[in-house]
Protein backbone atom coordinates (compact mmCIF):
# COMPACT_ATOMS: atom_id res chain seq x y z
CA UNK A 1 0.00 0.00 0.00
CA UNK A 2 1.11 3.50 -0.12
CA UNK A 3 0.91 6.21 -2.25
CA UNK A 4 2.63 9.37 -0.17
CA UNK A 5 -0.58 11.85 1.05
CA UNK A 6 -0.37 14.21 3.34
CA UNK A 7 -1.21 12.67 6.60
CA UNK A 8 -4.12 14.27 8.64
CA UNK A 9 -3.80 15.07 12.69
CA UNK A 10 -6.76 14.05 15.28
CA UNK A 11 -6.28 14.69 19.02
CA UNK A 12 -7.50 12.70 21.97
CA UNK A 13 -6.92 13.15 25.06
CA UNK A 14 -4.64 15.99 23.96
CA UNK A 15 -2.49 13.50 22.06
CA UNK A 16 -1.73 13.72 18.35
CA UNK A 17 -2.68 10.71 16.29
CA UNK A 18 -2.00 10.53 12.46
CA UNK A 19 -4.59 9.48 9.99
CA UNK A 20 -5.16 9.12 6.42
CA UNK A 21 -8.26 8.60 4.13
CA UNK A 22 -7.10 5.34 2.19
CA UNK A 23 -9.19 3.18 -0.09
CA UNK A 24 -12.67 4.92 1.16
CA UNK A 25 -12.08 4.76 5.34
CA UNK A 26 -10.03 6.10 7.60
CA UNK A 27 -6.58 4.28 8.65
CA UNK A 28 -4.35 5.19 11.85
CA UNK A 29 -1.34 4.88 13.01
CA UNK A 30 -0.92 1.87 15.26
CA UNK A 31 2.08 3.63 16.88
CA UNK A 32 0.28 6.71 17.96
CA UNK A 33 -2.50 4.80 19.16
CA UNK A 34 -0.28 2.54 21.41
CA UNK A 35 1.54 5.65 22.69
CA UNK A 36 -1.81 7.19 23.97
CA UNK A 37 -2.83 3.99 25.57
CA UNK A 38 0.14 2.92 27.19
CA UNK A 39 2.10 6.43 27.40
CA UNK A 40 5.91 6.63 28.21
CA UNK A 41 8.45 6.19 26.11
CA UNK A 42 7.92 2.26 25.52
CA UNK A 43 5.14 2.81 22.33
CA UNK A 44 7.48 1.42 19.61
CA UNK A 45 8.22 -1.27 21.85
CA UNK A 46 5.22 -2.22 23.38
CA UNK A 47 3.72 -2.54 19.82
CA UNK A 48 6.75 -4.84 18.68
CA UNK A 49 6.00 -7.30 21.55
CA UNK A 50 1.97 -7.08 20.99
CA UNK A 51 2.15 -7.96 17.47
CA UNK A 52 4.20 -11.40 17.86
CA UNK A 53 2.15 -11.87 20.54
CA UNK A 54 -1.19 -11.72 19.08
CA UNK A 55 0.36 -13.92 15.93
CA UNK A 56 1.51 -16.47 18.15
CA UNK A 57 -2.38 -16.69 19.42
CA UNK A 58 -3.47 -17.66 16.34
CA UNK A 59 -4.25 -13.81 15.14
CA UNK A 60 -2.93 -14.82 11.87
CA UNK A 61 -4.60 -12.12 9.94
CA UNK A 62 -3.13 -9.28 11.34
CA UNK A 63 -0.32 -9.09 9.16
CA UNK A 64 -2.62 -8.99 6.17
CA UNK A 65 -4.94 -6.37 7.71
CA UNK A 66 -2.34 -3.89 8.62
CA UNK A 67 -1.34 -1.39 6.31
CA UNK A 68 2.51 0.09 5.39
CA UNK A 69 1.72 3.68 4.66
CA UNK A 70 3.64 6.43 4.39
CA UNK A 71 2.52 9.02 7.21
CA UNK A 72 4.28 12.58 7.66
CA UNK A 73 6.72 12.19 10.63
CA UNK A 74 7.64 14.87 13.10
CA UNK A 75 10.71 16.32 11.16
CA UNK A 76 8.07 16.40 8.40
CA UNK A 77 9.20 13.76 6.48
CA UNK A 78 7.41 10.73 5.18
CA UNK A 79 8.03 7.28 6.90
CA UNK A 80 6.45 3.69 6.09
CA UNK A 81 4.16 3.57 9.26
CA UNK A 82 2.00 0.56 10.48
CA UNK A 83 -1.43 1.71 9.98
CA UNK A 84 -4.52 -0.47 11.13
CA UNK A 85 -8.30 0.69 9.74
CA UNK A 86 -11.16 0.76 12.62
CA UNK A 87 -12.09 -2.69 12.29
CA UNK A 88 -7.91 -3.99 12.79
CA UNK A 89 -7.86 -1.10 15.60
CA UNK A 90 -10.53 -2.29 17.79
CA UNK A 91 -9.16 -6.11 17.92
CA UNK A 92 -5.90 -4.44 18.42
CA UNK A 93 -7.26 -2.24 21.73
CA UNK A 94 -8.92 -5.23 23.31
CA UNK A 95 -5.32 -6.38 23.87
CA UNK A 96 -4.16 -3.91 25.59
CA UNK A 97 -4.55 -3.44 29.19
CA UNK A 98 -5.32 0.30 29.96
CA UNK A 99 -8.19 2.77 31.59
CA UNK A 100 -8.61 4.96 27.97
CA UNK A 101 -8.72 1.67 25.93
CA UNK A 102 -12.74 2.06 26.13
CA UNK A 103 -13.16 5.74 25.91
CA UNK A 104 -10.66 5.92 22.71
CA UNK A 105 -12.86 2.95 22.00
CA UNK A 106 -16.20 5.38 21.62
CA UNK A 107 -14.26 7.88 20.59
CA UNK A 108 -13.06 5.92 17.71
CA UNK A 109 -16.18 4.92 16.36
CA UNK A 110 -17.35 8.36 16.34
CA UNK A 111 -14.75 9.64 14.30
CA UNK A 112 -15.71 7.20 11.53
CA UNK A 113 -19.27 8.59 11.67
CA UNK A 114 -17.87 12.26 11.04
CA UNK A 115 -16.25 11.03 8.42
CA UNK A 116 -19.03 9.54 6.66
CA UNK A 117 -21.34 12.60 7.69
CA UNK A 118 -18.58 14.98 6.32
CA UNK A 119 -18.47 13.10 2.82
CA UNK A 120 -22.64 13.93 2.54
CA UNK A 121 -22.26 17.13 3.63
CA UNK A 122 -18.67 19.24 3.66
CA UNK A 123 -19.66 21.92 5.48
CA UNK A 124 -19.56 19.61 8.46
CA UNK A 125 -16.05 19.32 8.29
CA UNK A 126 -15.21 23.09 8.03
CA UNK A 127 -17.35 23.60 11.87
CA UNK A 128 -15.47 20.89 13.13
CA UNK A 129 -12.14 22.73 11.98
CA UNK A 130 -13.62 25.90 13.21
CA UNK A 131 -13.85 24.29 16.81
CA UNK A 132 -10.49 22.92 16.81
CA UNK A 133 -8.87 25.97 16.19
CA UNK A 134 -11.30 27.59 18.99
CA UNK A 135 -9.99 25.08 21.47
CA UNK A 136 -6.70 25.94 20.66
CA UNK A 137 -7.11 29.45 21.34
CA UNK A 138 -7.17 31.24 18.01
CA UNK A 139 -9.87 34.66 18.01
CA UNK A 140 -12.50 33.88 15.46
CA UNK A 141 -12.09 36.87 13.16
CA UNK A 142 -8.65 34.85 12.29
CA UNK A 143 -10.55 31.77 11.80
CA UNK A 144 -13.04 32.87 9.40
CA UNK A 145 -9.81 33.83 7.64
CA UNK A 146 -8.12 30.56 7.64
CA UNK A 147 -11.05 28.53 7.00
CA UNK A 148 -11.83 30.87 3.63
CA UNK A 149 -8.09 30.53 3.17
CA UNK A 150 -8.69 26.31 2.97
CA UNK A 151 -11.80 26.43 0.50
CA UNK A 152 -9.38 29.02 -1.72
CA UNK A 153 -6.40 26.18 -1.21
CA UNK A 154 -9.03 23.30 -2.00
CA UNK A 155 -9.93 24.87 -4.95
CA UNK A 156 -6.18 25.92 -6.38
CA UNK A 157 -5.04 22.18 -5.44
CA UNK A 158 -8.10 20.74 -7.63
CA UNK A 159 -7.30 22.83 -10.47
CA UNK A 160 -3.79 21.35 -10.39
CA UNK A 161 -4.98 18.07 -9.47
CA UNK A 162 -7.26 18.41 -13.14
CA UNK A 163 -4.14 19.87 -14.90
CA UNK A 164 -1.27 17.60 -14.89
CA UNK A 165 0.22 18.46 -11.53
CA UNK A 166 0.25 14.62 -10.10
CA UNK A 167 1.96 14.76 -6.57
CA UNK A 168 2.97 16.46 -3.19
CA UNK A 169 6.58 16.71 -4.63
CA UNK A 170 4.74 19.05 -7.71
CA UNK A 171 2.58 20.35 -5.48
CA UNK A 172 5.15 21.94 -3.50
CA UNK A 173 7.11 23.64 -5.99
CA UNK A 174 3.94 25.36 -7.27
CA UNK A 175 3.15 26.66 -3.76
CA UNK A 176 6.57 27.78 -3.69
CA UNK A 177 6.75 29.94 -6.39
CA UNK A 178 3.42 31.54 -5.16
CA UNK A 179 4.86 31.88 -1.48
CA UNK A 180 7.98 33.27 -3.13
CA UNK A 181 6.34 35.60 -5.32
CA UNK A 182 3.98 37.21 -2.51
CA UNK A 183 6.75 37.07 0.33
CA UNK A 184 9.83 36.78 -1.43
CA UNK A 185 10.27 33.72 0.72
CA UNK A 186 9.77 30.16 -0.27
CA UNK A 187 7.84 28.05 2.48
CA UNK A 188 10.84 26.35 4.41
CA UNK A 189 12.46 30.14 4.45
CA UNK A 190 9.29 31.46 5.99
CA UNK A 191 8.89 29.05 8.53
CA UNK A 192 12.46 29.91 9.44
CA UNK A 193 11.05 33.51 9.94
CA UNK A 194 8.45 32.33 12.28
CA UNK A 195 10.80 29.41 14.01
CA UNK A 196 8.71 26.65 13.30
CA UNK A 197 10.18 23.11 12.23
CA UNK A 198 7.26 20.99 11.00
CA UNK A 199 4.00 22.51 12.03
CA UNK A 200 1.57 24.29 9.70
CA UNK A 201 3.24 27.42 7.93
CA UNK A 202 -0.59 29.02 7.16
CA UNK A 203 -1.82 28.06 11.24
CA UNK A 204 1.18 30.51 12.29
CA UNK A 205 0.18 33.34 10.10
CA UNK A 206 -1.01 36.98 11.04
CA UNK A 207 -4.50 38.34 9.50
CA UNK A 208 -2.81 40.35 6.40
CA UNK A 209 -0.39 37.37 5.92
CA UNK A 210 -3.56 35.05 4.99
CA UNK A 211 -5.14 37.18 3.32
CA UNK A 212 -2.12 37.47 1.01
CA UNK A 213 -1.86 34.34 0.52
CA UNK A 214 -5.53 34.00 -0.27
CA UNK A 215 -5.33 36.58 -3.23
CA UNK A 216 -1.98 34.95 -4.42
CA UNK A 217 -3.91 31.75 -4.65
CA UNK A 218 -7.17 32.82 -5.79
CA UNK A 219 -5.55 34.70 -8.70
CA UNK A 220 -3.16 31.74 -9.45
CA UNK A 221 -6.61 29.74 -9.50
CA UNK A 222 -7.63 32.37 -12.38
CA UNK A 223 -5.08 32.09 -14.11
CA UNK A 224 -4.96 28.80 -14.98
CA UNK A 225 -9.02 28.99 -15.57
CA UNK A 226 -8.22 31.63 -18.03
CA UNK A 227 -5.34 30.08 -19.97
CA UNK A 228 -6.79 27.06 -19.51
CA UNK A 229 -2.96 25.83 -18.73
CA UNK A 230 -2.03 21.89 -18.67
CA UNK A 231 1.33 20.72 -17.52
CA UNK A 232 4.35 22.37 -14.94
CA UNK A 233 5.70 24.62 -16.92
CA UNK A 234 2.73 26.47 -17.84
CA UNK A 235 1.09 26.18 -14.24
CA UNK A 236 4.43 27.07 -12.81
CA UNK A 237 4.33 30.70 -14.55
CA UNK A 238 0.65 31.18 -13.29
CA UNK A 239 1.86 30.43 -9.91
CA UNK A 240 4.93 32.78 -10.31
CA UNK A 241 2.51 35.30 -11.85
CA UNK A 242 -0.15 35.38 -9.11
CA UNK A 243 1.80 35.41 -6.87
CA UNK A 244 3.71 38.55 -7.96
CA UNK A 245 0.12 40.11 -8.09
CA UNK A 246 -0.19 39.36 -3.84
CA UNK A 247 3.72 40.52 -3.71
CA UNK A 248 3.41 44.05 -5.33
CA UNK A 249 0.05 44.32 -3.15
CA UNK A 250 2.71 43.53 -0.13
CA UNK A 251 4.87 46.03 -1.13
CA UNK A 252 2.47 48.87 -1.66
CA UNK A 253 1.25 48.02 2.18
CA UNK A 254 4.53 48.33 3.65
CA UNK A 255 4.83 51.89 2.00
CA UNK A 256 1.80 52.84 3.21
CA UNK A 257 2.24 51.73 6.83
CA UNK A 258 6.40 51.89 6.98
CA UNK A 259 5.90 48.12 8.45
CA UNK A 260 6.79 44.68 6.96
CA UNK A 261 3.79 42.35 6.66
CA UNK A 262 5.54 39.40 7.28
CA UNK A 263 5.94 38.82 11.37
CA UNK A 264 7.83 36.36 13.34
CA UNK A 265 4.80 35.93 15.26
CA UNK A 266 3.59 32.42 15.53
CA UNK A 267 0.98 30.70 17.47
CA UNK A 268 2.15 26.74 19.02
CA UNK A 269 -0.32 25.73 21.02
CA UNK A 270 0.03 24.59 24.76
CA UNK A 271 -1.87 22.09 26.48
CA UNK A 272 -4.25 24.29 28.39
CA UNK A 273 -3.21 27.52 27.54
CA UNK A 274 -4.84 30.35 25.43
CA UNK A 275 -3.05 32.27 23.24
CA UNK A 276 -0.31 35.23 24.65
CA UNK A 277 -0.73 37.46 21.93
CA UNK A 278 -3.56 37.58 19.43
CA UNK A 279 -2.62 37.37 15.65
CA UNK A 280 -2.76 40.47 13.73
CA UNK A 281 -1.23 41.90 10.90
CA UNK A 282 1.04 44.70 10.94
Amino acid sequence: MGAEKKSNLVLFDGQQIRKLFHAGEWWFSIIDVVDVLVGGDRARKYWSDLKKKLLQEGYDQLSEKIGQLKLQSSDGKFYTTDCANSETLFRIIQSIPSPKAEPFKRWLAKVGKERLEEIENPELAMGRMQELYEKKGYPKEWIDKRLRGIAVRQDLTDEWKQRGASNSQEFAILTNEIMHGTFALKVDEYKQVKALAHENLRDHMTDIELILTMLAEATTTKLHRDRDSKGMTPLKKDAKDGGAVAGRTRKDIERQTGKPVISPDNFKPLAGKKMTKKLSGG
